[in-house]
């Protein structure tokens, strides 16, 4: 990471509302880890996904009417933004105190954590992490998610499904294809991956609930993972 730079985090809304409900152990230790971070001269931005929250939602609207896709869209970004408060309230001490909306705007901050939320239909948070990473100059993004490594098929699907150490963006696009479907759950969005390529990001995709795992790739150690290039 440049100095002075952000490092930005695209936070799973499943990591942080699974099935279970509001998983505060994990926000408790994710949270620890990133003040440790921070106490070395770290900076973040961490946008939070929709996860299961959006998804409950967007299910629970179908199965009542036939809805367009717009407003499928519209119920993932609010869920993320709820997701985003939850976080901004976590981090109140050191947080800017505003959830940023628009990733296009850059704020005038001191504050050593920005917190983002979903900002317009037609893409995931994946996709306003990368926005995020262009207008703060941040060189890479990484994907919190519920998996260690990125497969060349469905693992729920396919039993001989191979983890992906490394791969590259034409390859990695032609696992997530690119089209965008509201709630559609992939690795990465396909916008956001196409996006990513023509700014030359890298991307890293890992499971967050590896807290100890995150501290090595914040450190610029070996860890667990798929990485986009």
């Amino acid at each position: 990471m440049a100095n002075g730079s952000y490092h930005v985090l695209s936070l799973g809304g499943s990591l942080i509302v699974p099935k279970s409900g509001i998983d505060w152990i994990f926000l408790k230790k994710f949270r620890s880890l990133i003040i440790k971070q921070i106490q070395t001269g770290q900076k973040f931005i961490i946008i939070a996904g929709g996860g299961t929250t959006c998804r409950h939602y967007q299910q629970a609207a179908n199965k009542v009417a036939k809805l367009q896709p717009v407003d499928i869209d519209w119920l993932g970004i609010h869920a993320s933004r709820l997701n985003a408060h939850l976080l901004r309230t976590i981090f109140f001490n050191i947080a800017h105190p505003v959830v940023v909306k628009d990733p296009t705007r850059k704020i005038k901050t001191n504050a050593k954590v920005i917190i983002g939320a979903g900002w317009k239909p037609g893409w995931s948070t994946d996709y306003d992490a990368v926005m995020l990473a262009k207008t703060y100059g941040a060189s890479m993004v990484i994907n919190l998610s519920n998996i260690d490594y990125v497969c060349d098929k469905d693992p729920k699907k396919f039993s001989g499904a191979k983890k992906i150490i490394e791969i590259t963006w034409p390859d990695f696009r032609r696992i997530v294809g690119d089209k965008w479907v509201p709630g559609l759950s992939k690795p990465f969005d396909p916008i956001a991956s196409k996006f990513a390529a023509e700014l030359g990001l890298k991307v890293i995709i890992m499971n967050g609930k590896k807290i100890g795992n995150l501290e090595k790739c914040l450190a610029g150690e070996k860890f667990l993972g798929t990485t986009i290039q």
